[in-house]
């Protein structure tokens, strides 16, 4: 028969694995001749997906494997240590480990995940000690403009005292200033640049980089990554992601690609404690907050909907952002709030931002746009209203927001009494765990397959056929196959693996267009 689909892949593959070809598979999956017909074609268009997703990770994150060896501090790491006022983590000295061990053999692509607040950055700031003191340069990029901001504050508490010359690049940063930072930083006079994407400008340019670390790596594209590495020859790089993978997947997914998992809260933490309010508490809600609030500790308080916008009839009396601020300032009178929503510009919510954690402001009223990453020590309570309408991973996220200190925290997730079973188990796993591994282990089991939150937006993992929880054994086989090929034939230019090739430089260029 002609085929119309070009074989995805190789024949010994199909024989070893018992696959049809695509064009047998994807007929039988839509007009199957019987139901057996119709397993092996998912089967076989599940494999090829998960072969590919496979082949992406062996060829992104790893390398050549080097026992991790010790490696003496530098002066500079050492006065950054002595200069906090709390000790490493052993999950953090574990990580710091592997990724300065990875540095010293100057081939790192590692992925650095940890829950929210788990002291991500104070690691990457370590490990970007340790390669300007061999004369290397660090590029470390944010998402977000904000972010960008807020590390690049955070960096100059830190590391100005120890003499490490930094500079902030934005698209906002223009002019004069520009021009001066971009010479300093050609003539390596800068030791680190922080900024957004425009860290990719073509006039941005630097003598010697050798580092680069992407914050929230799931928010940029394969092609911005691309670009930021050309500037420097092949420079180590290290991705931040705050989306914690359940463990079993990461295990399978990932295997012994290089991935470091900082997983224990920072020394002094302490757990944040989570209600859950019904209606009828409310009162006693507002007035434990009151108590924080005259411990001058500061609130958020989030809300699905913006409200006043015409989002058609507002269903089922939802509250609002719009609305609850006005009624917030009658529950708390004199006491000073901001209101943040996509709808606001960006300077202003820079502005509220700053103010906020400043303490000009006490409470903020936001729907949920507050940024992953906002880090407000003194902020104790989050209220999340509606919380049934959120899925786990928002949840999670939004709850990291306070906790940031020695301070006790809460948070309160206000529902309503019409329940679907799947929303009690997601309030109820809330109130459990705090632990971003464990809940997102759960909402695989609760939202079942194929939708693993946070890590579905990085286009990533768009599966279509195949479910990584169900499909554990075609991934095992997936990932063997893909090992065996790249150990064959690591460029692919085998005459049975051009079409593999092909499909592969296809798929890249799928994945960095979305």
């Amino acid at each position: 028969s002609n085929n119309t689909f070009e074989d995805e892949l190789s024949e010994d593959i199909r024989t070893r694995q018992h696959l049809f070809s695509t064009d047998r598979a994807i007929r039988e999956y839509n007009f199957p001749s019987n139901m057996c017909m119709q397993d092996i074609a998912r089967k076989t268009l599940a494999f090829t997906e998960l072969f590919y997703l496979e082949l992406q990770i062996l060829r992104n994150f790893t390398h050549q494997k080097h026992p991790v060896k010790e490696i003496p501090l530098t002066t500079l790491e050492k006065k950054l240590i002595a200069s906090l006022p709390f000790s490493l983590t052993e999950s953090q000295e574990k990580v710091l480990k592997e990724i300065r061990s990875d540095l010293s053999h100057k081939e790192m692509n590692r992925l650095l995940e940890g829950d929210v607040g788990s002291g991500k950055t104070l690691v990457a700031w370590l490990s970007a000690l340790y390669e300007i003191s061999k004369k290397g340069q660090v590029a470390f990029m944010a998402p977000t403009e904000l972010l960008a901001r807020q590390h690049a504050e955070n960096a100059a508490q830190l590391l100005e005292p120890l003499g490490i010359r930094l500079a902030f690049i934005t698209g906002d940063v223009k002019g004069k200033g520009r021009n001066y930072t971009l010479k300093a930083l050609k003539d390596g006079e800068i030791d680190i640049a922080i900024g957004t994407h425009s860290l990719f400008s073509n006039d941005v340019k630097f003598k010697n980089l050798t580092y680069v670390i992407i914050d929230e790596q799931h928010r940029f594209g394969v092609d911005q990554r691309t670009a930021l590495i050309n500037k420097g020859n092949t420079p180590n790089l290290l991705l931040m992601s705050a989306t914690p993978i359940p463990r079993t997947l990461a295990l399978t997914l990932f295997g012994d690609a290089a991935i470091s998992t900082i997983d224990t809260l920072p020394t002094g933490r302490k757990p944040i404690i989570t209600y859950l309010v019904k209606e009828e508490n409310r009162e006693k809600m507002y007035q434990t907050i009151n108590v924080e609030f005259l411990r001058n500790h500061q609130a958020y308080f989030v809300y699905p909907r913006i409200g006043d916008e015409g989002e058609g009839e507002n269903e089922g009396g939802l509250r609002d952002v719009t609305n609850m601020a006005e009624y917030l300032k009658g529950q708390y009178p004199g006491i000073p709030s901001a209101l943040i929503h996509s709808k606001i510009p960006d300077e202003e919510k820079q502005q509220i931002l700053s103010d906020f954690k400043a303490k000009k402001i006490q409470y903020l009223v936001s729907t949920s746009v507050i940024e992953v990453g906002i880090d407000i020590p003194d902020a104790t309570c989050m209220v999340i209203e509606h919380a049934e309408r959120f899925g786990l991973a928002a949840l999670h996220q939004l709850r990291g927001r306070v906790g940031r200190s020695q301070l006790q925290s809460y948070c309160f997730l206000v529902f309503s009494d019409q329940l679907t079973d799947e929303a009690k188990q997601r309030l109820r796993c809330m109130k459990q765990s705090t632990d971003g591994f464990y809940i997102a282990e759960q909402d695989l089991l609760i939202r079942g397959p194929g939708d693993i939150a946070g890590l579905q937006q990085s286009g990533f993992f768009k599966l279509n056929f195949a479910s990584l929880v169900n499909d554990t054994d075609l991934l095992l086989s997936a990932k063997t196959e893909a090992e065996k090929l790249l150990e064959e034939d690591s460029g692919l230019i085998n005459g049975n693996n051009c079409s593999i090739r092909k499909n592969f430089t296809l798929l890249e260029t799928v994945l960095e267009k979305q």
